[in-house]
Parts: C-alpha cells; structure tokens; sequence
C-alpha cells in the first residue's frame, strides 16, 4: 500500500506493530499487577495464619490464667503456675538499654560515613561495619561469655557502681558478669549496624543543593546537619531506630548466654533476668505438659503484641515527622 499523499507531501506509513505492540503492554501490566497483589495478599495471609497459630497455641493458657498472666512472676512448670511479668521486665529493659546506646551510636555512625569522611574511608569502614550484622547471634553470645562478661565484671560494673551507685539501676555488681547491663550490650551491638547502614542510606539521599544552599547563606556544617539532614531524614531514621527495637526484642540465642536466666524483678541492671524470646527458646524444646506449652505460647503472643505496637509506633513517629516538616 502507497503512502498516503497530503499536499504533494508523502506522509509516514503509520507501524503496524504500534497495537500489537500495546496489547503486549497491558499483558504484562495485567501479569505485574496480578504478582504484587499475589505478594501482597500472601504477605497478609502469612501473617494472620501465624496470628491464628500462636493465639491458638496458648488458648489453654489464656483461659487458666487469663490476663493475670500478665502481671505474674511465678513461673514454676512442676506446679503448672506460669507468669510473665519477669520476663516482659528483662525484655523491655534490655530492649530499652540497648536502643539508647545504638541509636545515638549508630545514628553518629551513619553521620560520619554519609558527610564527614571521604568516600575512601567510607568504602573501608561501611562494610566493616555492616559486617556486624553478618555475625550469627551465638557466635555473639560465645564472645559476650568469653570477652564481654569478664570485661563488664572487672571494670564496667565496678565503675559504673562507684561512680554512680546511689541509683538503684547501678546497685551491687554481677559476681560473673552475666546480667541485665551485658545482655543490652550485646544487644546494642546487635542492632548497631541496622541503624547505622539504614541512616547512612537516608543521608545520601538529601538532596546536595539544598545543602550547598545552607552553606551558602552562612550555616556551618552542624547547623547544616541539624537544620537540613536530621530533620529530611527524620521519618527513616525514626523507622530504622524502631526496627533495630524489633530485632533487639525477638533475639533470643545471644541474649540466653549471657544474661543470667533470671526470674525475678530487681532494680539494678547488674542482676540475673530472662526475656520472652530467650525463654521460648530454652524451655520449648522440653515443655512437658499441656499447660507449659500454652504458656510459651502466650509469651510469644506478647512478644507479638509487643513488636506490633512498636511497628505502629514507628508509622505514628514517621508520619508526625512528615506533617512537622511539610507544615514548615
């Protein structure tokens, strides 16, 4: 067929494959879609079959002790009397202690790679530290016992007690170094390069003209990095802290070496304790009644309560920075 001819003009035959070519587009938008709402939909379904299974799995334990559970100590599984306050104790403070010292840690950490250093160092000392993460959590706990706990039983503890013991949280030290304060210590370590890889990410991503504009006007580099970086990266930031929370919280092979299988609730950070997670996953594997096996259930029903909260915590901190930096 001729090319059409308008005003003497020969016009550009129109592609053939221009709708072939359309409808092959919206097959595989069609197919795209279909995936991620499969992906999503499973994620859904995943997570309410492990909702159902756990609540489930403690029933017999929630209808004996109800929410009494809850506010009890007493765990004895000879007598069938289980209660879980000691241990949401030991995983809060160790979850709390840990996130104090790895938050600031790792949000300087990220800082200093993302804007103080030059790319040199930043592509020795960024993967040494993200290295940490590759660590499996008992290798953790070996060094904890071997390193750490002798190390916070000979200096750590003793210093902390005569310098600032008239606080009940520094009372009289560990006899062996395994307690509370070293199992937020492993923690903190734990979760030190999540914060910190996240953070350096979020830094980066600032846009650089809007940094060189703050220079420009006068700011020096810490009122740069307080008025522009902090505040853009706020919201991520936020989440990375939150999301290292979540990984301190369900640690359960580390945290067991090293802090002392305690049961009861003591004010120093120097004494015994347990946490859900480490609980779980000593005494699971040798539950020997009904009951027992409904009670580490129902610790891990807390657990997951626990760790919904703090997820929703984190959207509610991320979305109050957004509407904080949109309103200036």
């Amino acid at each position: 067929m001729a090319a059409p001819v308008r005003s003497g003009v020969a016009l550009p035959r129109r592609p053939t494959v221009f709708k072939s070519r359309r409808s092959s587009d919206r097959i595989g938008d069609g197919i795209l879609y279909g995936l991620c709402a499969f992906a999503a939909i499973l994620a859904v379904v995943v997570l309410i079959a492990i909702v159902y299974k756990v609540v489930d799995g403690a029933s017999p334990a929630i209808s004996k002790f109800g929410l009494g559970f809850v506010t009890d100590s007493n765990w004895e599984p000879n007598r069938d009397v289980f209660g879980a306050r000691a241990v949401i104790f030991g995983t809060l403070v160790s979850s709390g202690m840990a996130l104090l010292i790895a938050a600031p840690l790792g949000i300087a950490i990220g800082l200093y790679l993302a804007l103080l250093t030059s790319s040199r160092i930043r592509t020795v000392v960024g993967p040494l530290v993200e290295m940490l993460a590759a660590v499996p959590s008992v290798i953790l706990g070996f060094w904890g016992i071997l390193v750490l706990a002798p190390f916070v039983k000979t200096h750590a503890e003793p210093f902390l007690h005569d310098h600032l013991g008239f606080l009940p949280i520094f009372g009289t030290p560990a006899p062996t170094g395994l307690s509370i304060f070293t199992a937020s210590l492993i923690l903190a370590i734990m979760i030190l390069p999540i914060i910190a890889s996240i953070s350096r990410d979020l830094f980066l991503t600032v846009p650089r003209e809007v940094q060189d504009g703050a220079t420009a006007l006068g700011a020096t580099r810490w009122e740069v990095i307080r008025g522009v970086v902090l505040p853009s990266a706020a919201p991520g930031v936020a989440a990375a802290t939150f999301l290292g929370l979540g990984r301190a919280l369900g640690e359960a092979i580390a945290v067991s070496q090293v802090i002392g299988a305690g049961s009861q609730i003591k004010a120093s950070l120097f004494e015994t304790g347990d946490t859900l997670a480490a609980r779980i996953a000593l005494q699971f594997p040798g539950a020997f009644s009904k009951l027992h096996f409904g009670a580490l259930f129902y610790l891990a029903l807390i657990l997951l309560v626990i760790g919904v909260i703090c997820n929703l915590g984190a959207q509610m901190i991320g979305r109050r920075f957004d509407y904080a930096s949109t309103a200036r």
